[in-house]
Protein backbone atom coordinates (compact mmCIF):
# COMPACT_ATOMS: atom_id res chain seq x y z
CA UNK A 1 0.00 0.00 0.00
CA UNK A 2 1.33 3.42 -1.22
CA UNK A 3 0.22 6.35 0.76
CA UNK A 4 1.43 10.46 0.99
CA UNK A 5 2.43 11.22 4.80
CA UNK A 6 2.27 14.57 5.76
CA UNK A 7 5.72 15.33 5.70
CA UNK A 8 5.85 14.83 1.63
CA UNK A 9 2.73 16.53 1.23
CA UNK A 10 4.03 19.23 2.78
CA UNK A 11 6.84 19.42 0.29
CA UNK A 12 4.50 19.28 -2.66
CA UNK A 13 2.73 21.96 -1.36
CA UNK A 14 5.53 24.24 -0.27
CA UNK A 15 5.34 26.20 -3.09
CA UNK A 16 1.31 26.26 -4.07
CA UNK A 17 -0.60 29.15 -3.27
CA UNK A 18 -3.92 28.42 -1.87
CA UNK A 19 -6.93 30.28 -2.95
CA UNK A 20 -7.60 32.05 0.68
CA UNK A 21 -3.86 32.71 0.88
CA UNK A 22 -4.18 34.18 -2.74
CA UNK A 23 -6.98 36.59 -1.68
CA UNK A 24 -5.79 37.54 1.63
CA UNK A 25 -2.31 38.53 0.00
CA UNK A 26 -4.44 40.51 -2.90
CA UNK A 27 -6.34 42.09 0.08
CA UNK A 28 -3.07 43.41 2.30
CA UNK A 29 -1.35 44.40 -0.90
CA UNK A 30 -4.60 46.84 -2.10
CA UNK A 31 -4.76 48.35 1.99
CA UNK A 32 -0.98 48.70 1.81
CA UNK A 33 -1.06 50.25 -1.18
CA UNK A 34 -3.41 52.68 -0.58
CA UNK A 35 -3.02 53.60 3.08
CA UNK A 36 0.80 53.23 2.48
CA UNK A 37 0.95 55.49 -0.08
CA UNK A 38 -1.70 58.28 1.10
CA UNK A 39 -0.35 57.98 4.45
CA UNK A 40 3.20 58.81 3.17
CA UNK A 41 2.56 60.90 0.41
CA UNK A 42 0.08 63.31 1.43
CA UNK A 43 0.12 62.95 5.43
CA UNK A 44 -1.65 66.08 5.94
CA UNK A 45 -4.67 64.86 3.73
CA UNK A 46 -4.63 61.68 5.18
CA UNK A 47 -4.73 62.70 8.50
CA UNK A 48 -7.66 65.04 7.56
CA UNK A 49 -10.03 62.77 5.37
CA UNK A 50 -8.87 59.28 5.65
CA UNK A 51 -10.82 56.89 4.58
CA UNK A 52 -12.81 59.58 2.98
CA UNK A 53 -16.02 57.38 2.13
CA UNK A 54 -16.56 55.84 5.38
CA UNK A 55 -16.14 59.13 7.72
CA UNK A 56 -12.62 61.04 8.88
CA UNK A 57 -11.38 58.81 11.08
CA UNK A 58 -7.97 60.08 12.02
CA UNK A 59 -8.51 63.40 12.39
CA UNK A 60 -10.94 62.88 15.44
CA UNK A 61 -8.45 60.84 17.39
CA UNK A 62 -5.76 63.83 18.62
CA UNK A 63 -3.78 66.42 17.07
CA UNK A 64 -2.00 65.92 13.54
CA UNK A 65 1.78 64.75 13.49
CA UNK A 66 3.34 64.63 10.43
CA UNK A 67 6.17 62.38 11.62
CA UNK A 68 3.61 59.58 12.76
CA UNK A 69 1.65 59.39 10.18
CA UNK A 70 4.30 59.08 8.06
CA UNK A 71 5.57 56.25 9.89
CA UNK A 72 1.90 54.85 9.54
CA UNK A 73 2.21 55.26 6.00
CA UNK A 74 6.30 53.53 5.63
CA UNK A 75 4.93 50.34 7.73
CA UNK A 76 2.37 49.69 5.83
CA UNK A 77 4.50 50.08 2.46
CA UNK A 78 6.77 47.84 4.46
CA UNK A 79 4.15 45.56 4.80
CA UNK A 80 3.07 45.61 1.36
CA UNK A 81 6.21 45.34 -0.26
CA UNK A 82 6.50 41.96 1.67
CA UNK A 83 3.32 40.73 0.48
CA UNK A 84 4.60 41.49 -2.65
CA UNK A 85 7.63 39.19 -2.58
CA UNK A 86 5.36 36.97 -1.63
CA UNK A 87 3.32 36.33 -4.48
CA UNK A 88 7.15 36.51 -6.20
CA UNK A 89 8.80 34.22 -4.09
CA UNK A 90 6.20 31.09 -2.93
CA UNK A 91 6.43 29.57 -0.05
CA UNK A 92 4.59 28.33 2.93
CA UNK A 93 7.16 29.59 5.62
CA UNK A 94 7.17 32.95 3.56
CA UNK A 95 3.35 33.28 3.99
CA UNK A 96 3.42 31.98 8.01
CA UNK A 97 6.07 34.44 8.61
CA UNK A 98 3.96 37.07 6.87
CA UNK A 99 0.53 36.07 7.62
CA UNK A 100 2.32 36.27 11.57
CA UNK A 101 3.06 39.87 10.89
CA UNK A 102 -0.04 40.85 9.47
CA UNK A 103 -1.82 39.56 11.89
CA UNK A 104 0.50 40.45 15.18
CA UNK A 105 -0.27 44.30 13.14
CA UNK A 106 -3.69 43.79 12.78
CA UNK A 107 -4.80 42.45 15.94
CA UNK A 108 -2.93 45.24 17.80
CA UNK A 109 -3.97 47.82 15.50
CA UNK A 110 -7.81 46.54 16.09
CA UNK A 111 -7.19 46.37 20.36
CA UNK A 112 -6.05 50.11 20.14
CA UNK A 113 -9.07 51.29 18.51
CA UNK A 114 -11.50 48.75 19.49
CA UNK A 115 -10.71 50.30 23.59
CA UNK A 116 -10.53 54.14 21.92
CA UNK A 117 -14.12 54.75 20.16
CA UNK A 118 -15.75 57.79 22.82
CA UNK A 119 -14.49 60.26 20.21
CA UNK A 120 -16.63 58.88 17.18
CA UNK A 121 -19.80 58.40 16.47
CA UNK A 122 -21.61 55.26 16.81
CA UNK A 123 -21.42 54.67 12.75
CA UNK A 124 -17.57 55.21 12.65
CA UNK A 125 -16.71 53.11 15.47
CA UNK A 126 -18.54 50.53 14.12
CA UNK A 127 -17.16 51.55 10.57
CA UNK A 128 -14.06 51.34 11.71
CA UNK A 129 -13.45 48.27 13.96
CA UNK A 130 -15.49 46.38 11.39
CA UNK A 131 -12.26 47.36 8.67
CA UNK A 132 -9.69 47.34 10.92
CA UNK A 133 -11.29 43.20 11.52
CA UNK A 134 -10.72 42.36 7.96
CA UNK A 135 -7.57 43.87 8.09
CA UNK A 136 -6.51 41.48 11.06
CA UNK A 137 -8.14 38.45 9.14
CA UNK A 138 -5.99 38.94 5.80
CA UNK A 139 -3.11 37.83 8.13
CA UNK A 140 -4.82 34.55 9.53
CA UNK A 141 -5.83 33.89 5.38
CA UNK A 142 -1.94 34.52 4.82
CA UNK A 143 -1.08 31.92 6.99
CA UNK A 144 -3.36 29.26 6.54
CA UNK A 145 -1.62 27.16 3.98
CA UNK A 146 -3.80 24.98 1.42
CA UNK A 147 -5.54 21.91 2.10
CA UNK A 148 -3.34 18.97 1.14
CA UNK A 149 -5.06 15.86 -0.73
CA UNK A 150 -3.91 13.06 1.02
CA UNK A 151 -4.06 9.79 -1.66
CA UNK A 152 -3.80 6.54 -0.64
CA UNK A 153 -3.42 3.60 -3.02
CA UNK A 154 -5.89 0.80 -2.37
CA UNK A 155 -4.42 -2.34 -2.17
CA UNK A 156 -4.56 -4.56 -5.09
CA UNK A 157 -7.95 -6.18 -5.17
CA UNK A 158 -9.42 -8.60 -7.71
CA UNK A 159 -6.48 -7.78 -9.76
CA UNK A 160 -6.57 -10.64 -12.34
CA UNK A 161 -7.36 -13.15 -10.35
CA UNK A 162 -7.39 -14.17 -6.46
CA UNK A 163 -4.50 -16.66 -4.74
Amino acid sequence: MTSTTPATADRATSDRIGRLQLAALIGTIAIAAVVGVWAYVLPREFYDHFPSFLGEWISQDGPYNDHLIRDHGAQYLALGAASVTALIWRSQVVYRVLGIAWTTFGVLHFGYHVTHLDHMTPADGIAQIVVLAVAALLGIGIAIPPRTRLRHTAPERMKGTQQ
